[in-house]
């Protein structure tokens, strides 16, 4: 949290920009949360007229039908530290209001009253939680709250919020008290809520009853045009009304002059109409009660400066009524469920019914992908273009996909990563029930489109890949090659291992094959050439014998028809083995793409390739590719990930104080001592190795002695250190002389001993040199490294990158990933070093910089790994106060539109 000033005597107190924020509430629709205001009088005494006498008796406890100018004046002016008010906005209105007073240090008594019409909302959640979170901010550290026995229904909000409650009986009245901390209990109860909240916002597109085209149009040359007429051919099982102030009649359908005008219900508005008059469109599409708006319209971000503007007020105007919005500037939906067949898009192709739900940022390419996926014949369950994402994201739709049993695999194309913290925790979750195979452009560049607003990064670009390893998403680099992985892992099972078997009548393509997996990791247990005068049953034994074979995971099937020979009986032999197989097949079969007609199974759903279907590729080695990327998913869907870090273990109390401390001497920020550094570092368990700064002879010569000798002494300047020329290290001082001789030498290389950063430290146990590292990234926020010291692998880059929090299965890939992680296994004979040490200093790491943002860079620069443990014997921190907010706290809130949270 940034820090204040304090108010003058004539100021009115503030409260942090950040307690303001749009929320979803838990049938999807969308609010305005933000601390009370004295100029909210008129708006409270509106709401609370419109409060039933029960709710009212239930918050005081007695008949209080109105409230007096004191009772007004008293809710309303608080000092947002002892006395803390949020309210809850709709479409102008107060709905609803909750506070905190703090009646002794560290305990605060919260309330709330909410507006009858919009109980069951998850209104009183949610102000709970923001009023936990603003709680914890002000030091407090525990809730009160009195409730009337026959409240059930507050009753049940405080025992639903995750938190330990106890409760008893005062006088008639049930007093519920509980500690705020952000538990792992609490936050999983309010990710729950966020899940089920932004889900429930995107079935609301993908399903609706009826959809109005907002700018329908009788030229065939148009959007509008366009619109009405993929929607009706389209086959949507809905109403489709359209919206022409100057037609009568569009496509033999009536026209409506406005939304208002439509004499029934509408859920989803599509709108193409000029971007100066999207915003009158929002405000007649909430009076009419839709539920989102679908903007085609572009001329908003994409434009510059002022369509940024225009873009921000519109998103700002929908989420004040309670609508989601996707795009602007996009291509459309699609949903190709029969009950629903639904094209609200620009795309005249209509995909078939299919298992992979498709995720596009871009309205430009989202055409051309549609037409990809109809010509591989893959199919979709539903499709998403989002355009300018100002609001929906491809957070949403994970959020949706996750819980659609329609929806298998997941396909994102990503042209920018406005969360990436929300981004990780969701796909970490959404991959251990379903893959999601993902490109992302500017990944060497790091550039974004216009249209999309995201925060600057500090992290190198091999910090985003790893954030996508760690949440097991199947990252690509091409669409061709995700449209390979997604046919296989559609169509064929998952594989227990990297073991494959090559099956075919062509030597050349087998040998190709082979090398082909060799190079991308898989290894190659059997190879089987039939010949090119092989028979149908040749290949049916063959692949029989390689699927029974234990050692065997996948199969890999070549196959060269020769001349005049259609291959018709050895594709009937491909489908019926894939058909039966638990292990994964897949082809290169007379050169084709896709699925093709030989090789399909009939899927009960529809006509495009079922469960089962043997998916060919026109090259092998785009085969083994496409397998590999399965592999590597199956393996990290199979490897536990173990407990995560104790915090027992961890004493974050005194790390958070002695943060605070420093700050509060240093509100520009500073550099730790050695000494802060070692007590910083002792709070998570990593002991710093003991070192005695000098600057004189007399000094280190004592030092020697007090640390019984068998010392080294060192330079330890930053530009000595990385300078591997310059001997700036004497080891093996074991007396006063040998120390003058050390002290003299260095001195006379190096120079001044103040300025080189002369030590003494005990001589350490032998080891491996490492490195770990940690930063606050103003993107990703945590972002830690790890890497084997030296200057050339430095030169090299060969780090492993992670994004906290880590579980066990994180910091193990770590320690292997580097290409000199050889060094650490017993490489050329040497001793194999105490990996789980190394294992647990990068999690204690991890967890330090995930616990404390204030943290903007640490360093255990050297660390000696040995067979019986780890010494650290350099490290170095920095504090900064958070001049930005993470963008996934312990409260639910969307995008802010001013940038304190850039969507995700």
């Amino acid at each position: 949290m940034t820090a204040e000033a304090s108010p003058q005597p004539d100021e009115a107190p503030t409260a942090p920009r950040h307690w303001e924020a749009d929320v979803l509430l838990r049938d999807g629709r969308t609010a305005h949360i933000r601390p009370i205001a004295p100029n909210d009088a008129d708006l409270l005494v509106e709401f609370y007229a419109r409060v039933s006498d029960q709710s009212k008796y239930y918050r005081f406890f007695s008949p209080m039908p109105k409230l007096s100018e004191r009772d007004v004046a008293r809710f309303t002016q608080v000092d947002h530290q002892d006395r803390v008010a949020f309210v809850l906005l709709l479409q102008g209105h107060m709905i609803a209001v909750g506070r905190f007073d703090v009646v002794k240090p560290g305990e605060a008594e919260v309330a709330f009253l909410v507006e009858d019409q919009h109980h069951g909302r998850g209104i009183a959640q949610l102000l709970l939680e923001h009023l936990a979170q603003a709680g914890r901010e002000r030091g407090v550290e525990k809730f009160t709250a009195e409730v009337l026995p026959d409240n059930h229904r507050m009753i049940q909000t405080f025992r639903d919020a995750g938190y330990s409650i106890a409760s008893e009986y005062d006088e008639g009245v049930l007093v519920l008290e509980f500690p705020i901390d952000p538990t792992d209990t609490a936050i999983g109860v309010m990710r729950g809520r966020e899940h089920r909240a932004e889900s429930a916002s995107i079935e609301r597109f993908f399903n609706p009853r009826s959809v109005a085209i907002i700018g329908a149009s009788r030229r065939q040359d148009t959007i509008g045009q366009a619109l009405v007429r993929h929607l009706v051919t389209g086959d949507f099982t809905g109403r489709v009304y359209v919206v022409n102030p100057s037609a009568d009649a569009v496509s033999g359908m009536p026209a409506y002059k406005t939304v208002g005008d439509i004499p029934d219900d509408v859920d989803v508005a599509i709108v193409a109409v000029p971007a100066d008059k999207v915003e009158d469109v929002v405000l007649d599409c909430a009076a009419k009660g839709v539920h989102g708006l679908v903007v085609i319209s572009s001329g908003f971000a994409e434009t510059g400066e002022e369509g940024r503007k225009r873009q921000r007020r519109l998103v700002g105007l929908s989420r004040s009524y309670g609508l989601r919005l996707i795009g602007p500037n996009c291509l459309g939906i699609i949903n190709t469920d029969p009950a629903v067949s639904i094209n609200a898009s620009l795309s005249s192709v209509m995909p078939a019914r299919g298992r992979a739900g498709f995720f596009c940022q871009s309205g430009a390419l989202g055409s051309a992908i549609l037409e990809k996926v109809a010509n591989r014949g893959l199919g979709l369950s539903t499709f998403v273009s989002a355009g300018n994402r100002a609001d929906v994201s491809g957070n949403d739709l994970l959020q949706y996909w996750e819980e659609d049993e329609s929806t298998e695999v997941v396909l994102l194309y990503l042209e920018s990563i406005g969360n990436p913290r929300k981004f990780s925790r969701i796909a970490r979750r959404v991959s251990l029930r379903k893959p999601i195979i993902a490109v992302r452009s500017g990944r060497t560049t790091q550039g974004v489109p216009m249209g999309h607003a995201v925060r600057r990064i500090a992290a190198p670009p091999q910090a985003v890949d790893a954030m996508f390893r760690q949440a097991g998403v199947i990252q690509v680099d091409t669409l061709e090659e995700m449209f390979d992985v997604a046919q296989l892992l559609a169509h064929q099972p998952l594989p227990r291992g990297r073991r494959v078997a090559i099956v075919g009548n062509s030597d050349a393509l087998g040998l190709l094959a082979a090398d082909a997996a060799v190079a991308v990791g898989l290894v190659v247990n059997k190879s089987v050439s039939l010949g090119a005068e092989a028979t149908a049953e040749d290949f049916e034994d063959a692949l029989d014998a390689a699927i029974d074979d234990p050692e065997i995971d996948s199969v890999i099937a070549v196959y060269i028809p020769p001349l005049n020979v259609s291959g018709e009986d050895v594709a009937n032999v491909l489908a019926a083995v894939g058909e039966q197989s638990d292990k994964p097949l897949v082809s290169s079969f007379l050169g084709a793409e896709g699925v093709p007609e030989l090789l399909r199974v009939p899927d009960v759903a529809g006509s495009t390739a079922g469960r089962g279907s043997v998916p060919s590729y026109p090259a092998v080695e785009a085969a083994v590719r496409a397998l590999a990327r399965v592999v590597e998913y199956a393996v990290w869907l199979r490897t536990p990930d173990g407990p995560a870090p104790d915090p027992a273990e961890v004493d974050l109390g005194s790390a958070r104080q002695l943060v605070n401390t420093v700050l509060s001497e240093h509100p520009q920020g500073s550099s730790l001592t050695r000494e802060q550094v070692g007590e910083l570092l002792g709070s998570y368990g990593i002991q710093l190795w003991s070192a005695h700064p000098v600057t004189t002879l007399r000094q280190a010569q004592s030092a020697g002695r007090e640390l019984g000798w068998d010392v080294v002494l060192k330079a330890t300047s930053h530009p000595l250190r990385e300078r591997p020329d310059l001997a700036h290290v004497w080891r093996n001082i074991d007396s006063t002389s040998t120390m003058r001789d050390a002290w003299e030498s260095l001195t006379q290389l190096v120079g001044d001993p103040v300025s080189a950063g002369f030590v003494v430290q005990k001589n350490s146990p032998p080891g491996v040199p490492v490195a770990i590292r940690s930063l606050e990234d103003p993107l990703f926020g945590p972002v830690v490294s790890f890497g084997i010291s030296g200057p050339i692998i430095e030169l090299l880059a060969d780090k492993s990158y992670r994004i906290p929090p880590l579980g066990a299965r994180d910091a193990a890939a770590m320690v292997r990933e580097v290409k000199s992680s050889p060094m650490l296994f017993g490489y050329r004979g040497a001793d194999v070093v105490d990996v789980a040490e190394i294992e647990r200093l990068i999690s204690r790491v991890a967890q330090l910089q995930n616990d404390l943002p204030q943290i903007s860079s640490l360093e255990l620069g050297l660390v000696l790994a040995g067979p019986d443990g780890c010494t650290v014997l350099t490290a170095e921190a920095r504090v900064e106060q958070v001049a930005e907010l993470r963008s996934d706290l312990f409260v639910r809130r969307m995008p802010d539109l001013l940038g304190d949270t850039i969507p995700g």
